[in-house]
């Protein structure tokens, strides 16, 4: 009583397939953590950067980082005189951050000699 096999057996296929789905899923939500969370502005036309620039970020409540990496409020200069002057400056602000504060750092990396500082939003 043999039968003939003129079918494939798709089911351990797909249980494969969603094993490795949940994998992916559960993984990336941990490598996607990591970066100092602010909701960027929108706009329509934007920049891709292929070097490695330098990331400033500003927060909602004035916080400000450095690559990530916690400054205060008073410490830019220290930080950025590391740093070559012919480096890209990107700046993240909070959509909700305060102008006179996100002014009184732009200044502040200008009047320290980066001339390539741009601001980082979201495509809309």
């Amino acid at each position: 009583m043999e039968r003939e096999l003129n079918q494939i057996n798709v089911i351990p296929l797909v249980d494969v397939m969603l094993v490795l789905l949940v994998i992916v899923l559960t993984t990336a939500t941990f490598i996607s953590t990591g970066q100092v969370p602010v909701e960027l502005a929108k706009a329509t036309e934007v920049n891709d950067h292929r070097d490695v620039p330098l990331m400033i970020t500003l927060t909602a409540d004035g916080q400000l980082f450095v690559n990530d990496n916690p400054i205060a409020a008073d410490g830019l200069a220290t930080v950025l005189n590391g740093h070559s002057r012919e480096s890209a400056v990107i700046l993240r602000a909070d959509r909700v951050t305060v102008l006179e504060r996100f002014v009184t750092v732009v200044d502040e990396v200008k009047g320290l000699g980066f001339r390539q500082v741009s601001l980082e939003v979201l495509r809309s």
